[in-house]
């Protein structure tokens, strides 16, 4: 299913509700220590696509990543102004739960961070914690079909007592996937997953994140264009701060509105 027509930073503020949007934000605005990061940004967050952050190193995107599950909160002096609501629900509300919203709102960093544990318990850490599984029984599937949902239960049903330290780079970000996901998330953000990764590797993140889409919303920040292209369905160029465009991705390669759009796709700044 697909969104609405491509929408702009101005007119993605008038956007008419759609029962495929997952997330919404609203003129939101991010502050570190009083200095300005993320400027009046509003976007929709589709159910079934996968919708790409692209832009210049410092635009913004991976603040603005963080303020879909709240990660800005760990940072001291940061402050988010705006709305940003899951199913209707303001995350930043008085009731919501931050716990249960990041299981919600699941992450998978830039670069790979396996807890010091198990390949089992690096999976099994989430859904024991919120309670999810009734038994051994429970949690043992739990843990399997996670690691095979992360293309990894193959490479590794042999061994999940071993650390998951102990993987390769491309296994352990496979394995921090697996992790995010075991607690049955309904958005799973990216931030540049694949950047410390090569091309093998970075072909097999990439191959998942196409296996997971409609299952989860994913939102993934990249610096890399060529990824976006593959990848993506939705495309959100950012600038100093703005989000200057947002449409399908195949607009926003081939056809853009913005001409700061244009002027980074052709590579003429970046």
């Amino acid at each position: 299913m697909a969104l609405s027509a491509p929408v702009s930073a101005a007119s993605s503020q008038h956007a008419t509700p759609d029962a495929t949007v997952k997330m919404t934000a609203r003129n939101v605005n991010v502050f570190y220590s009083g200095k300005q990061a993320v400027k009046d940004v509003s976007i929709d967050i589709g159910q079934e696509n996968v919708t790409a952050f692209i832009g210049p190193s410092g635009c913004g995107k991976s603040t603005f990543l963080r303020c879909l599950n709240r990660m800005n909160d760990t940072i001291d002096g940061a402050k988010v102004t705006g709305d940003i609501a899951i199913d209707g629900e303001d995350i930043y509300g008085a009731q919501m739960d931050v716990v249960q919203l990041r299981a919600r709102v699941g992450m998978v960093f830039q670069k790979p961070n396996p807890f010091p544990k198990s390949i089992y318990e690096n999976v099994a850490y989430g859904p024991r914690i919120h309670g999810l599984a009734r038994s051994k029984v429970d949690l043992d599937e739990i843990v399997t079909t996670s690691l095979q949902r992360a293309g990894l239960w193959d490479e590794v049903k042999d061994r999940l007592a071993d650390s998951g330290t102990a993987l390769s780079g491309g296994q352990q970000q496979r394995l921090c996937i697996a992790r995010a996901i075991a607690v049955d998330p309904e958005v799973v953000l990216m931030d540049e997953p694949a950047s410390a990764l090569d091309p093998i590797a970075t072909a097999r993140i990439e191959e998942l994140i196409d296996d997971l889409r409609g299952r989860y919303a994913i939102v993934i920040v990249t610096h890399n264009m060529q990824q976006a292209a593959r990848v993506s369905q939705k495309t959100a160029f950012f600038h100093l701060g703005t989000l200057v465009e947002y449409g399908d991705t195949s607009d926003i390669f081939t056809n853009p509105r913005e001409t700061r759009t244009k002027d980074y796709i052709t590579g003429r700044y970046g």
